[in-house]
């Protein structure tokens, strides 16, 4: 079977993840590049309201990669976007009807929420307590931008 030289949307995506993974180290390295989180949290929550299994994955994957570079605990942020969408997103698309009102929210809950959720994970299993620094406000205010334009 050969590929139609039109569909080119696997190779894509592909791409996508390569670069992504590149993107992850270097903002490890480099303080002023944000780590996407929100942008993934969107993309995930996207990916769920579509149904789209393959995004889901890919997206599940990245978020593996960032919580390997950003030394997380595994799927703990699969587990909190989860339940997040299941418990707070419906709330919050009832009640509100502003695109950018929910749209901050989501990246507050990416960041903040998130932070909580690794917070709680630490005083039950008994692990170290996360830090925050101030390049959270940094990150939430960049990728509210980016995530606007989603």
């Amino acid at each position: 079977m050969q590929r139609s030289i039109t569909n080119q949307k696997s190779v894509k995506i592909y791409i996508y993840i390569i670069f992504f993974i590149i993107y992850e180290s270097l903002s490890s390295i480099y303080l002023f590049l944000p780590p996407f989180f929100a942008v993934l949290f969107v993309l995930f929550v996207k990916a769920l309201d579509t149904n789209n299994m393959p995004n889901i994955f890919l997206v599940a994957f990245c978020l593996v990669i960032f919580e390997i570079d950003k030394s997380y605990l595994l799927f703990s942020s699969i587990i909190y976007f989860l339940l997040v969408y299941k418990f707070i997103i419906p709330k919050l698309k009832q009640n509100f009807s502003c695109g950018s009102c929910i749209k901050i929210v989501y990246v507050l809950l990416a960041y903040i929420g998130f932070f909580l959720f690794s917070l709680i994970l630490a005083k039950v299993f008994l692990f170290p307590v996360p830090s925050i620094n101030y390049y959270i406000i940094y990150y939430i205010i960049i990728e509210f931008f980016i995530v606007s334009l989603l």
